[in-house]
Protein backbone atom coordinates (compact mmCIF):
# COMPACT_ATOMS: atom_id res chain seq x y z
CA UNK A 1 0.00 0.00 0.00
CA UNK A 2 1.04 3.61 -0.32
CA UNK A 3 2.23 5.79 1.94
CA UNK A 4 3.63 8.91 0.08
CA UNK A 5 7.37 8.16 1.61
CA UNK A 6 10.14 8.28 -0.61
CA UNK A 7 14.21 7.29 -0.79
CA UNK A 8 15.94 9.90 -3.06
CA UNK A 9 19.48 8.32 -4.05
CA UNK A 10 21.45 9.75 -6.72
CA UNK A 11 25.05 9.27 -6.99
CA UNK A 12 25.97 10.50 -10.71
CA UNK A 13 24.11 12.33 -13.39
CA UNK A 14 26.08 13.43 -16.18
CA UNK A 15 24.59 15.16 -19.51
CA UNK A 16 26.71 13.19 -22.60
CA UNK A 17 29.28 14.93 -24.58
CA UNK A 18 27.38 16.52 -27.48
CA UNK A 19 28.24 18.61 -30.37
CA UNK A 20 31.96 18.67 -29.85
CA UNK A 21 31.31 19.64 -26.06
CA UNK A 22 32.40 17.23 -23.18
CA UNK A 23 30.12 15.87 -20.85
CA UNK A 24 28.89 17.78 -17.84
CA UNK A 25 28.43 16.40 -14.73
CA UNK A 26 25.21 17.41 -13.52
CA UNK A 27 24.33 15.68 -10.03
CA UNK A 28 26.35 13.84 -7.50
CA UNK A 29 25.73 12.61 -4.03
CA UNK A 30 22.10 13.00 -3.55
CA UNK A 31 20.77 10.78 -0.67
CA UNK A 32 17.43 12.37 0.80
CA UNK A 33 14.46 10.30 2.48
CA UNK A 34 11.24 12.44 2.28
CA UNK A 35 8.45 11.43 5.11
CA UNK A 36 4.71 10.97 4.07
CA UNK A 37 2.67 14.17 3.72
CA UNK A 38 5.66 16.49 3.88
CA UNK A 39 6.38 19.47 1.76
CA UNK A 40 9.61 19.52 0.37
CA UNK A 41 11.10 22.67 -1.30
CA UNK A 42 14.60 22.32 -3.33
CA UNK A 43 15.99 25.58 -3.64
CA UNK A 44 19.05 27.20 -5.48
CA UNK A 45 20.52 28.96 -8.44
CA UNK A 46 19.05 28.60 -11.52
CA UNK A 47 21.10 26.23 -13.36
CA UNK A 48 21.90 23.64 -10.82
CA UNK A 49 20.21 21.08 -11.44
CA UNK A 50 16.68 21.00 -9.34
CA UNK A 51 14.43 20.22 -12.58
CA UNK A 52 16.62 17.28 -13.41
CA UNK A 53 16.22 15.80 -10.17
CA UNK A 54 12.63 15.87 -10.35
CA UNK A 55 12.78 14.77 -13.10
CA UNK A 56 14.66 11.16 -12.06
CA UNK A 57 12.17 11.26 -9.40
CA UNK A 58 9.18 11.32 -11.71
CA UNK A 59 10.85 8.53 -13.75
CA UNK A 60 10.86 10.57 -16.67
CA UNK A 61 14.83 10.39 -16.79
CA UNK A 62 16.17 6.72 -16.10
CA UNK A 63 19.74 7.68 -17.38
CA UNK A 64 21.42 8.32 -13.67
CA UNK A 65 23.39 6.38 -11.25
CA UNK A 66 21.41 5.92 -8.23
CA UNK A 67 17.70 4.85 -7.53
CA UNK A 68 14.28 5.97 -6.17
CA UNK A 69 12.27 3.64 -4.14
CA UNK A 70 8.50 4.91 -4.04
CA UNK A 71 6.97 3.86 -0.39
CA UNK A 72 4.81 1.33 -1.53
CA UNK A 73 4.11 -0.40 -5.33
CA UNK A 74 0.86 1.32 -5.84
CA UNK A 75 1.89 5.00 -5.72
CA UNK A 76 0.35 7.31 -7.55
CA UNK A 77 2.46 10.30 -8.65
CA UNK A 78 1.29 13.75 -10.23
CA UNK A 79 3.53 16.29 -11.86
CA UNK A 80 2.76 20.03 -12.31
CA UNK A 81 5.21 21.72 -14.71
CA UNK A 82 6.17 24.92 -14.93
CA UNK A 83 3.69 25.47 -18.16
CA UNK A 84 -0.01 24.77 -17.48
CA UNK A 85 -0.29 22.30 -20.30
CA UNK A 86 -3.66 22.43 -20.70
CA UNK A 87 -4.97 21.05 -24.19
CA UNK A 88 -6.43 24.13 -25.79
CA UNK A 89 -9.00 22.34 -27.84
CA UNK A 90 -10.75 21.41 -24.67
CA UNK A 91 -12.71 22.90 -21.74
CA UNK A 92 -11.28 23.40 -18.67
CA UNK A 93 -13.39 20.43 -17.51
CA UNK A 94 -12.20 18.21 -20.10
CA UNK A 95 -8.38 18.81 -19.34
CA UNK A 96 -9.25 18.17 -15.78
CA UNK A 97 -11.16 15.33 -16.68
CA UNK A 98 -8.31 14.16 -18.54
CA UNK A 99 -6.55 13.13 -15.38
CA UNK A 100 -8.95 10.90 -14.39
CA UNK A 101 -9.65 7.37 -15.93
CA UNK A 102 -13.25 6.87 -17.59
CA UNK A 103 -16.39 6.60 -14.98
CA UNK A 104 -13.76 7.60 -12.27
CA UNK A 105 -16.06 8.53 -9.56
CA UNK A 106 -13.79 11.50 -8.80
CA UNK A 107 -15.77 13.06 -12.21
CA UNK A 108 -18.34 13.84 -9.71
CA UNK A 109 -15.62 16.01 -7.64
CA UNK A 110 -14.46 18.06 -10.71
CA UNK A 111 -17.11 21.22 -9.82
CA UNK A 112 -16.21 21.53 -6.57
CA UNK A 113 -11.92 20.87 -7.20
CA UNK A 114 -12.79 24.13 -9.47
CA UNK A 115 -14.85 26.03 -7.04
CA UNK A 116 -12.09 25.41 -4.49
CA UNK A 117 -9.51 26.91 -6.75
CA UNK A 118 -11.38 29.71 -7.66
CA UNK A 119 -12.37 29.10 -11.48
CA UNK A 120 -16.37 28.17 -10.43
CA UNK A 121 -18.47 29.07 -13.51
CA UNK A 122 -15.31 28.55 -15.69
CA UNK A 123 -15.21 25.20 -16.48
CA UNK A 124 -16.94 25.46 -19.77
CA UNK A 125 -14.15 27.79 -21.20
CA UNK A 126 -11.16 27.03 -23.38
CA UNK A 127 -7.79 27.91 -21.90
CA UNK A 128 -7.37 31.10 -24.60
CA UNK A 129 -9.93 32.37 -22.74
CA UNK A 130 -7.94 32.47 -19.54
CA UNK A 131 -5.02 34.55 -17.61
CA UNK A 132 -2.21 32.46 -17.08
CA UNK A 133 -2.95 32.77 -13.73
CA UNK A 134 -6.28 31.50 -13.79
CA UNK A 135 -4.74 28.63 -16.09
CA UNK A 136 -2.45 27.29 -13.67
CA UNK A 137 -5.10 27.38 -11.17
CA UNK A 138 -6.60 25.10 -13.41
CA UNK A 139 -3.43 23.05 -13.66
CA UNK A 140 -3.60 22.74 -9.54
CA UNK A 141 -7.24 21.53 -9.94
CA UNK A 142 -5.97 18.91 -12.39
CA UNK A 143 -2.92 17.95 -10.12
CA UNK A 144 -5.09 17.45 -6.93
CA UNK A 145 -8.36 15.79 -8.50
CA UNK A 146 -6.16 12.33 -8.90
CA UNK A 147 -5.33 12.37 -5.32
CA UNK A 148 -1.84 11.93 -6.12
CA UNK A 149 0.37 9.96 -3.08
CA UNK A 150 3.27 12.16 -3.87
CA UNK A 151 3.29 15.40 -6.34
CA UNK A 152 6.09 17.06 -8.16
CA UNK A 153 5.71 20.91 -8.71
CA UNK A 154 8.24 22.25 -10.70
CA UNK A 155 8.26 26.82 -10.68
CA UNK A 156 4.18 26.40 -11.25
CA UNK A 157 4.35 29.81 -10.34
CA UNK A 158 7.30 31.46 -12.07
CA UNK A 159 7.00 34.40 -14.24
CA UNK A 160 3.47 35.91 -12.54
CA UNK A 161 3.05 38.97 -11.07
CA UNK A 162 3.84 39.23 -7.42
CA UNK A 163 -0.06 39.49 -6.18
CA UNK A 164 -1.40 36.53 -8.54
CA UNK A 165 2.01 34.52 -7.22
CA UNK A 166 0.98 34.73 -3.40
CA UNK A 167 -2.51 33.68 -4.40
CA UNK A 168 -1.73 30.86 -5.98
CA UNK A 169 0.67 30.19 -2.91
CA UNK A 170 -2.29 30.89 -0.43
CA UNK A 171 -4.22 28.57 -2.46
CA UNK A 172 -2.06 25.79 -2.51
CA UNK A 173 -1.52 25.90 1.19
CA UNK A 174 -5.21 25.46 1.56
CA UNK A 175 -5.41 22.72 -0.94
CA UNK A 176 -2.61 20.63 0.53
CA UNK A 177 -3.87 21.62 3.99
CA UNK A 178 -7.32 20.17 3.06
CA UNK A 179 -5.66 17.01 1.45
CA UNK A 180 -2.30 16.53 2.73
CA UNK A 181 -0.07 14.96 0.27
CA UNK A 182 3.89 14.47 -0.21
CA UNK A 183 4.90 17.78 -2.51
CA UNK A 184 8.50 18.19 -3.71
CA UNK A 185 8.36 21.62 -5.09
CA UNK A 186 11.06 23.52 -7.20
CA UNK A 187 11.90 27.29 -6.80
CA UNK A 188 14.52 29.66 -7.03
CA UNK A 189 12.61 31.94 -4.61
CA UNK A 190 13.47 31.92 -1.20
CA UNK A 191 10.39 33.84 0.38
CA UNK A 192 8.11 31.43 -1.51
CA UNK A 193 10.34 28.22 -0.22
CA UNK A 194 10.09 29.37 3.50
CA UNK A 195 6.17 29.99 2.78
CA UNK A 196 5.36 26.74 1.52
CA UNK A 197 7.62 24.13 2.77
CA UNK A 198 7.72 22.12 5.87
CA UNK A 199 11.71 21.65 4.86
CA UNK A 200 14.18 22.70 2.62
CA UNK A 201 16.38 21.19 1.13
CA UNK A 202 18.83 23.85 -0.98
CA UNK A 203 21.17 22.45 -3.80
CA UNK A 204 24.89 24.01 -4.45
CA UNK A 205 27.49 23.85 -6.76
CA UNK A 206 28.18 23.28 -10.42
CA UNK A 207 28.28 19.41 -9.99
CA UNK A 208 25.36 20.17 -7.40
CA UNK A 209 24.66 18.40 -3.98
CA UNK A 210 22.52 19.17 -1.21
CA UNK A 211 23.95 21.28 0.89
CA UNK A 212 21.54 22.61 3.39
CA UNK A 213 18.87 20.54 5.07
CA UNK A 214 16.68 22.37 7.35
CA UNK A 215 13.20 22.43 8.69
CA UNK A 216 10.59 25.15 8.63
CA UNK A 217 9.18 26.52 11.95
CA UNK A 218 6.57 28.21 10.98
CA UNK A 219 2.86 27.51 12.15
CA UNK A 220 0.23 27.05 9.39
CA UNK A 221 -1.21 30.94 10.52
CA UNK A 222 2.52 32.79 9.99
CA UNK A 223 2.69 31.11 6.52
CA UNK A 224 0.80 33.88 5.54
CA UNK A 225 2.20 36.70 7.61
CA UNK A 226 4.73 38.32 5.98
CA UNK A 227 6.78 39.27 8.91
CA UNK A 228 6.97 35.91 10.28
CA UNK A 229 8.26 34.50 6.46
CA UNK A 230 10.70 37.10 6.47
CA UNK A 231 12.16 36.43 10.16
CA UNK A 232 12.19 32.16 9.41
CA UNK A 233 14.04 33.13 5.53
CA UNK A 234 16.58 35.11 7.34
CA UNK A 235 17.08 32.49 9.95
CA UNK A 236 17.24 29.74 6.91
CA UNK A 237 19.56 31.27 4.83
CA UNK A 238 22.20 33.31 7.48
CA UNK A 239 20.70 36.55 6.36
CA UNK A 240 21.32 39.20 8.66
Amino acid sequence: MADGSLRIRVARKVFPAAGGRPEHPVLKDIAIDIAPRSFVVITGPSGCGKSTLLNIIAGLDSDYEGEIVLGGRDTKVGYIFQSPRLLPWRTVYENIALALPDRDPRHARIEEMLSQVGLAGFGSQYPERLSLGMQRRAALARGFITEPDVLLMDEPFVSLDDPTAQALRELLIGLWTRRPTTVIFITHDRTEAVMLGTRILRMSGANATISQDEAVRLSPSERTDPAAVLAEERRIFHEA
